[in-house]
């Protein structure tokens, strides 16, 4: 019997909690303005999964480019503490659905789609 790609999803946090997000996953260093922590919903918030404040800034002025910015927050994954993250998130996303929750209003891009594909990738190898 073939395994199942591991279940991850994108969404923002401002949506409405629906029973099919399984483990919802905070993926912002900052707490989204406006929402108080108990309408939110948050399982989990790994903050050594959030690209760190001076990587955050580059991409967003006027010198940030997206292939550079990818290259730079993969490093940063690799960072022990962050692949501890990876691995645990993989591990639930193997088992059940996990979703990322972010506070951009494209949340399928940026920093979101890096994670997505490497909790996939650690859920394809741990489970």
């Amino acid at each position: 019997m073939a395994a199942t790609a591991p279940a991850v999803r994108v969404r923002r946090v401002y949506a409405t909690p629906s029973p099919d997000d399984g483990v919802r996953v905070l993926v912002d260093r900052l707490w989204p303005r406006g929402l108080a922590k108990a309408d939110a919903h948050v399982d989990e918030w790994p903050k050594a999964l959030t690209p760190p404040t001076e990587l955050r800034r580059w991409y967003h002025g006027p010198e940030g480019e997206e292939g550079e910015f990818r290259r730079r927050y993969e490093a940063e994954l690799a960072a022990p503490a962050a692949a501890e993250a990876l691995a645990r998130l993989g591990d639930l996303a193997a088992r059940g659905t996990v979703t990322l929750l972010t506070a951009a209003k494209a949340p399928s891009a940026g920093h979101t789609a890096v994670l997505r594909r490497e909790i996939e990738a650690a859920g394809e190898q741990g489970g």
